[in-house]
């Protein structure tokens, strides 16, 4: 006697592909019914051409994203594949925390200025380095002409 199968959202299955579209692929599941992976479900890469990733008749496990009003079933085969947890960041050698640096930070006794006065600072800053950018500019344009 076979087992009853639980068609419901988070279930995965072992399904046939039995056919394949511009759009996805067709997956024959247990007690006669069908389920489509659109393409954006079949890899978590790009998938240019469906055909590269899947073949006609090819075993597949398959989870239920979704089973609409109809009754139409949607699966993802990505959502099937474990992907490796990312390993965690080294700590650091010694036990003091790691200092980032921010060049333009504001000094621990500027540390109560108004929006106003950083603003300001930030504009000084700013001509001072287009000033600088257009005078090398400058420089390398008339050295230029000079050859």
């Amino acid at each position: 006697m076979q087992e009853q199968v639980q068609f419901e959202v988070g279930t995965i299955l072992e399904g046939r592909v039995t056919g394949i579209t511009n759009f996805g692929a067709f997956i024959s599941l247990p007690e006669n019914k069908t389920g489509m992976v659109h393409i954006s479900e079949i890899s978590t890469g790009f998938v240019k051409d469906i055909k590269d990733h899947l073949k006609l008749d090819q075993s597949v496990r398959v989870k239920i994203i979704a089973i609409d009003e109809k009754g139409k079933i949607a699966l993802s085969i990505k959502q099937t594949i474990e992907v490796p947890p990312k390993p965690a960041p080294k700590a650091p050698a010694s036990n003091t925390p790691p200092v980032e640096f921010r060049p333009n930070a504001p000094k621990a006794s500027e540390g109560s200025d108004s929006f106003e006065d950083m603003m300001s600072r930030f504009k000084k800053l700013s001509e001072d380095k287009l000033s600088d950018f257009k005078r090398a500019s400058e420089v390398k344009r008339t050295s230029s002409r000079r050859k």
